[in-house]
């Protein structure tokens, strides 16, 4: 018996091929800067290893405090300080647009539901590299909003990025539950199933598969119609 289930959002709620929109949302992003004297190709290379920076977090700071720590590395705290502002209006107008790199399957929205009207908790375990504003939009895309989840990860107000298991603990510890009784769903056969090393159970979510390790699917796994009959058996509903 499960009394929660957390979701990825990227590839997992929202369909989408994560190289494809990663590359025209930066490019988006880039064109925004440029006038402002950034190099579009530097730019975004500095971006990634900023990143990087997240994903190296050691918990010693939020992946926030860790990308900008880094970006201020490379441009200097007067034109960062200056500059941000633009970052932050990017994210919370012209980030709309990329939208069209990203699917919709209506199904996500109603696994949710499901979720909830079994009674168990949901919460939104999203690789936290974006701001918050960013990651809210982005959940609209795939027909949901915030409020349908106890918790969303961004990189405000978390510590550790995927795959370390750090970010999973610190779910828990933030919501105050037990491995054992946790679901995580993700399409990532990597980085999503790394909670299993803590005593959770997880489900690979097949649509948009990715599997860089060519490993096994060795975990219970298949499209958005397994996965409701999957909870429903792990809620005793089955």
């Amino acid at each position: 018996m499960i009394t929660t289930v957390m979701f990825d959002l990227d590839g997992t709620l929202l369909p989408m091929d994560n190289d494809e929109f990663s590359r025209g949302y930066l490019k988006m992003l880039a064109a925004k800067l440029a006038p402002h004297g950034y190099d579009p190709a530097k730019l975004i290379n500095d971006i990634w290893s900023g990143v990087a920076a997240m994903v190296k977090n050691d918990g010693s700071c939020t992946n926030e405090e860790a990308f900008w720590r880094h970006f201020t590395g490379i441009y200097g705290a007067e034109r960062v300080e200056k500059d941000k502002p633009v970052f932050e209006e990017f994210y919370a107008n012209d980030f709309k647009l990329a939208q069209r790199f990203c699917g919709y399957n209506a199904k996500a929205a109603e696994v949710v539901r499901l979720v909830k009207q079994l009674d168990l908790r949901v919460c939104l375990a999203t690789n936290p590299l974006f701001p918050h504003i960013a990651t809210e939009t982005r959940i609209g895309w795939a027909g949901l909003n915030k409020e349908d989840f106890e918790l969303v990860t961004t990189y405000e107000n978390c510590h550790y990025c995927k795959p370390n298991a750090g970010y999973y603990s610190e779910i828990l510890a933030t919501i105050g539950e037990k491995p054992e009784n946790c679901l995580m769903v993700g399409n990532d056969a990597h980085e999503d199933t790394v909670p299993e090393s803590l005593g959770m159970q997880v489900f690979v979510l097949t649509d948009c598969l990715i599997n860089r390790q060519n490993a096994p699917l060795t975990w219970p796994h298949g499209g958005f119609d397994e996965l409701e009959e999957h909870i429903k058996s792990l809620a005793g509903r089955g």
